[in-house]
Parts: structure tokens; sequence; C-alpha cells
């Protein structure tokens, strides 16, 4: 069964950031996945049809919406995640399964006959939403993600730094994918997750005072060009 998060996220000045972070590691660990620096960077390729229709759920706050999205770290195809990150009024929910370089191509390529009948629920789900709503990958987005976990709410706070898209190019595994940035140097977006609670002593950590309260989304970001 599939438990709701609440997910706050805002745009914080990279001297926020930075006094943010020191703060944070006092009461919170780094995450375990994170390198010897205590960040990583994460790929995704973001589906969309040609009427935008995920692009306009997003920006028009529908409360029930959809979002599919291919998911690779450091560029390697070690591990290849299909996503869902589902919004149900309030809450966020996600499922991922894991798929083959091969799989992502034939899907990148509108070859998704086989998608139908797969044992995945998720792909028959992708499915569909290609099939009916014309659903393609659209867009690459990278970023350097730093994340802290804290154990009380199941709490997760990242920080999403040099955020770049690629705008309508999808070929994902190229190393020399040609990408721009899609945020002023001095910007970067926290990210706030957790379960039924917020505890006061995250909750008056993140207390800043002037952080801009607008929802940030990464696949809105990079569509600004294009």
């Amino acid at each position: 069964m599939l438990v709701g998060r609440q997910e706050l996220k805002h745009a914080i000045s990279l001297a926020e950031y930075q006094v943010l972070r020191k703060k944070l590691a006092h009461f919170m660990r780094s995450d375990p996945h994170a390198g010897p620096n205590g960040k990583y960077m994460i790929r995704s390729t973001y589906f969309d049809n040609f009427d935008n229709k995920v692009l306009q759920e997003k920006k028009e706050g529908y409360l029930n919406r959809d979002k599919y999205r291919v998911r690779i770290y450091g560029k390697c195809d070690e591990v290849i995640n299909l996503e869902r990150k589902s919004k149900r009024n309030n809450l966020t929910f996600k499922s991922k399964c894991q798929i083959t370089k091969r799989e992502f191509e034939k899907i990148r390529n509108s070859e998704i006959a086989w998608m139908e009948e797969d044992n995945r629920s998720l792909i028959r789900d992708l499915f569909f939403e290609m099939q009916y709503y014309q659903l393609k990958p659209r867009t690459v987005v990278d970023y350097i993600r730093e994340p802290y976990v804290y154990p009380y709410g199941n709490v997760r706070v990242t920080f999403d730094l040099k955020i770049q898209t690629s705008m309508q190019n999808t070929n994902m595994f190229a190393s020399n994918l040609p990408m721009v940035d899609v945020l002023e140097a001095d910007i970067v977006i926290l990210e706030v997750k957790y379960d039924n609670y917020l505890p006061d002593v995250i909750k008056h950590l993140l207390q800043l005072s002037d952080t801009r309260q607008e929802a940030y989304s990464k696949y809105q970001l990079s569509r600004m060009y294009g």
C-alpha cells in the first residue's frame, strides 16, 4: 500500500543554503546513498504530450495529477527507474519499477506494444497514458542533490543545485548531451518531505527569513525553453 507524503518546495538563496545545511547537519544525517561529499547527481527524463497536459495540470494546480519520468543517477545506466509521482489533494505518492536501457529506448522510439501485457503494473499504466494521451519522453533534467534524513516523521530535506535541461533532446544516455541552466546561479531549490508530521526541531530550522514561497517544479522550470 502506498503511503501519501507531505511535500514542500521553496527557492532559497545560495547564502541561505550554506547556513541551513550547517544547521541541519547537527540534527539530521546525510543520506547513505550520497557520495563522499554528501551529494549525488540525478538525471530524469520527463513525459508529456503535444498539448503539454502534464505541464498545464501543474501550472493550474490540479489536485489530482500524475507525472511520469525515467530516472538514473550519476549518468550511469546500472540502475534505471521508471517512476510515477502522483498528487492526490495535498498528498504526494510515488511508484517505481526498474527498467532496462533497451526498454527505455523502445519507449523513446514509441515502440510500446510490448508494454500492454508487461507484468509490471507501472509499465502497463504508462502504456495506457502513451496510447490514449500520446505521452512521450519530452525533456531531460539534470541536477545535483544534497539530501538529509531524520527518522521521526520520516523527514527528508534536500537541496537541489545546478538544475539544467536538455530542452527537447531525450537521449538521456548520451555522455555529451547539451544542457542549459534553468535557474540563476545563486538559487537553490529546497524540498521538505515527511509523513504525518514535521518535528518542531526541523520546522524551527527551516524558518528562513526571505524564502520564496512559490512551489518550484523542476519539470516546469525545464520547460521555460520549449
